[in-house]
């Protein structure tokens, strides 16, 4: 009607009511809420296989360097330490992944062979391209733990020519004494970046120790995944504040 002037207010409604704004109390509520990132199996595959890769680069310092052998002798001991859980390394991925328990794990590892286009942009710009949906695990720690796999499996074939050299030529020795050689720098190089990485995100630690992350840390750093767990919830985070006349 002509002369009635229309005023258009944004309504706060209660919690829970469809398509309006949250309280600011309720939305760091929900944001404080626990979400779990990864399962009793995979967190104990994950310390498993790094107790193993610990024992491994531990014993094989003294198998490398003279001086540190001199500290410690026993080599043989030490090579037989080394030995047995180089053959061990795979054993808590395998049973992490054999059966039903391992449902999220196999989920998870899946993951590593899906790139976005923004991500391979990412890896390109060294870090500084920005990802606009982050998957649960971001590029760098995708190329580690394809890293990590392969290196296994190598190390574990060439620690095999090594140890049991007579069933090899001498061709097959010598490469197998280079490329694992070679690999293991590479294997001291990527661990110890890797705890650096962790030791400085702290929440990512928490959740490989703890098993979760909070609603607000995956909003903010795996926003795609967020979605997948909780859609109908994340699909909520995204409708606009009604208004009425």
């Amino acid at each position: 009607m002509r002369g009635w002037a229309v005023r258009t207010v944004a309504v706060t409604s209660r919690p829970g009511s469809k398509g309006r704004a949250r309280p600011a109390a309720t939305n760091a509520k929900r944001e404080a809420r626990r979400l779990l990132r990864f399962d009793g199996v995979e967190r104990a595959a994950h310390w498993a296989t790094a107790l193993l890769f610990g024992i491994l680069m531990a014993t094989a310092l003294p198998l490398y360097f003279v001086q540190v052998e001199s500290l410690i002798g026993r080599r043989a001991l030490v090579a037989d330490i080394h030995t047995w859980c180089g053959i061990a390394l795979p054993v808590p991925l395998i049973i992490s992944l054999a059966g039903p328990w391992g449902k999220r794990m196999r989920r998870d590892v899946r993951r590593f062979n899906l790139w976005t286009t923004a991500e391979i942009r990412w890896l390109w710009s060294l870090g500084r391209e920005r990802i606009p949906k982050p998957d649960k695990f971001n590029p760098g720690q995708k190329l580690n733990a394809l890293f990590i796999a392969g290196a296994i499996v190598v190390m574990f074939a060439t620690g095999f020519v090594l140890k049991w050299f007579g069933f090899f030529p001498l061709t097959w020795r010598t490469g197998a004494t280079f490329v694992h050689d070679v690999l293991a720098l590479g294997v001291f190089l990527v661990v110890f970046g890797h705890i650096a990485f962790a030791l400085s995100h702290r929440d990512a630690l928490r959740s490989m120790i703890k098993g979760w992350v909070t609603v607000g840390w995956a909003k903010r750093h795996a926003s795609a995944w967020l979605e997948e767990e909780e859609p109908s919830d994340s699909a909520e985070e995204r409708e606009p504040a009604s208004t009425v006349s």
